[in-house]
């Protein structure tokens, strides 16, 4: 359905989306936005392609730099380029059979081509299921089996790992060398522009299936539809505080949510530039660098790459930035601190999952509370559930599961777990959505992130926040990054332990265990003290997001019994510093 078929779709997006860009620092009255409630919607078609005919400047930078931060290349591309380069694609898939409800696996890195794939499959009405270029062929097996794909788009370099995959399943690779047996994406390129969907797209027709990063358990398959995400992400749109003509800058690889999140729903739902900036491996000083080169105005990323970042003299770059935010994992009081020492700005909080948008944030304009991840934005309404009675805690400063009420079922909610009815119903059980995340929440409102529900635990019978603790222990000068988790003991069931990472030029050694150990007691309460201290790395997924679940099992074979051993390998605890105050 084009626009001139589907007329009010685009016109009812558009309202949504200027109610929200005119309450900017106006929260109650944005969540009076009106929500785009037509039965059918085509983001592509009905938004994408009408704004980009009448909107100037680029819509997507990607920029290659070397080790160094050298440029090695740059491609830069208008909307009205997106679009019909998009089309062409759209058109081209269809000749190779890919029709409305198929599924596409995606594995490809941060190149052009993964965003004309995104708009092409969305306007023939395909089914895209992102991959992290970082799976292992095991991965993908399970990708292909479960998601049931029916094409796969791959980087020419990653083709290997299909290759004992069975089924019958397109094989296209991306890249400039050929792979037998594989349709060379670069034909794309030369079809004639000339797609016209087939049928219309209903808003809750599936449009993404993710596979989750498994922090706890194995990955779920999320499924969201043409209306949770491209219409949900909004609320995405107003907590960054994106406008049009923006440079917006994430960091995200592609694969996961966050990447859909900020590299393509959000600018654009804008009106805003994407600029990606790959580089071989994360280093904090070219991203700096780039940031003033190409003018970054929004920026947007995960709190480990923040707290790199805070690593390196932030006030030598003084990028045109307006907007500093962070998602993933709640951001530590501390990186927060130096930001705005550093640059005089307010580096915000958000919350959301892979089966939502961003569900809580601090929006632009408002005033923020240390440590609090914010207020719901809008299109959600929030409830803090007692895990036991199922009944909603509202006292101030009493902890609760945060849901999302299902009477009024939040806009960017996914449609369901694919494949689980198990964990769809507990998922959904007593009314809400259950996020597995505890919260507790102020007399103004603002809610303050405690932790999964799978990571607060107890000691000596009081609970305790690994967030806490870790935002904490990353105040010390020597710490880069630190997990706590529950470390089995005799007398109080269980002692906070850290796991952590040093900072550059710090020791592994007792008295640098001595100073961190020190440092915790005097900032924390008794019962809240880490007791143990262990020099380690963290267990990661592929979207580096440690697996506290991973540390917790080795926390019991190491210290669960009897026979277990006594120590990890550089693992100190406060009894080894006998005059420590």
């Amino acid at each position: 359905m084009t626009l001139e078929q589907n007329p009010g779709a685009y016109a009812e997006f558009r309202a949504a989306r200027d109610h929200l860009l005119a309450h900017r620092g106006d929260l109650a009255g944005a969540r009076a936005f009106p929500r785009p409630e037509g039965e059918f919607f085509n983001w592509a078609l009905d938004w994408f392609d009408p704004m980009a005919r009448t909107t100037p400047g680029t819509a997507l930078r990607v920029v290659d730099l070397d080790a160094d931060g050298t440029v090695l290349a740059e491609t830069a591309l208008s909307f009205a380029e997106m679009s019909e380069r998009s089309t062409r694609v759209a058109g081209w898939l269809r000749s190779l059979g890919v029709v409305r409800g198929d599924r596409i696996l995606l594995l490809l890195g941060n190149r052009v081509a993964l965003w004309e794939l995104m708009l092409a499959a969305i306007k023939i009405g395909a089914v895209v299921i992102p991959a992290s270029t970082l799976l292992s062929p095991d991965d993908l097996a399970d990708r292909v089996h479960r998601g049931r794909v029916r094409h796969v788009i791959a980087e020419a370099g990653l083709t290997g790992g299909f290759a004992d995959i069975e089924g019958d399943w397109t094989r296209i690779s991306v890249g400039d060398q050929e792979v037998p047996g594989w349709l060379p994406y670069a034909h794309a390129a030369s079809f004639p522009v000339g797609f016209r969907p087939e049928g219309v797209t209903r808003a809750e027709d599936p449009l993404l299936l993710y596979f989750t990063s498994g922090t706890t358990s194995r990955p779920k398959l999320v499924q969201h539809t043409h209306r949770s995400y491209p219409v949900g992400h909004l609320s995405t749109m107003y907590w960054i505080g994106l406008q049009p003509g923006d440079v917006h800058l994430n960091v995200s690889s592609p694969g996961w949510a966050k990447h859909a999140w900020s590299n393509f729903f959000a600018p654009w739902n804008a009106q805003a530039e994407i600029l990606v900036v790959n580089q071989p491996r994360f280093a904090a000083r070219p991203l700096l660098d780039a940031m003033v080169r190409y003018a970054v105005t929004s920026f947007c990323a995960p709190p480990t790459v923040w707290r790199m970042l805070v690593l390196e003299e932030l006030s030598q770059w003084r990028p045109p930035v307006r907007e500093l935010v962070g998602a993933g994992e709640p951001l530590n009081p501390e990186v927060i601190d130096q930001v705005r020492r550093a640059w005089g700005l307010t580096l915000r909080d958000g919350f959301g999952q892979t089966e939502t948008t961003a569900q809580v944030g601090n929006p632009p304009g408002l005033a923020l509370k240390p440590g609090s991840m914010g207020l719901p934005l809008p299109g959600y309404e929030v409830a803090l559930v007692d895990p036991l009675s199922g009944e909603e805690v509202t006292e101030p400063g009493a902890e609760g599961e945060l849901c999302l009420p299902l009477d009024s079922r939040p806009l960017g909610l996914m449609a369901g777990y694919q494949q689980d009815p198990d964990r769809q119903a507990e998922a959904t059980a007593g009314g809400y959505y259950h996020t597995g995340d505890v919260a507790f929440r102020d007399a103004d409102g603002y809610l303050t992130y405690v932790g999964r529900t799978d990571d607060v635990f107890k000691s000596s019978d009081y609970r305790i926040s690994p967030f806490e603790l870790e935002s904490v222990l990353i105040e010390h000068p020597a710490v880069a990054e630190a997990a706590v988790v529950p470390s089995p003991d005799p007398v109080r069931l269980s002692v906070p332990k850290a796991y952590v990472v040093l900072a550059p030029g710090a020791t592994p050694d007792a008295e640098t265990a001595r100073s961190i150990l020190a440092w915790a007691r005097q900032q924390l309460a008794p019962y809240k003290r880490v007791r143990r201290l262990e020099f380690a790395d963290l267990p990661k997924t592929v979207s580096g997001k440690i697996r506290r679940v991973e540390l917790r099992t080795r926390e019991t074979d190491l210290h669960g019994g009897p026979e277990a051993p006594a120590r990890g390998k550089l693992e100190f605890w406060e009894e080894d510093f006998p005059a420590q105050p």
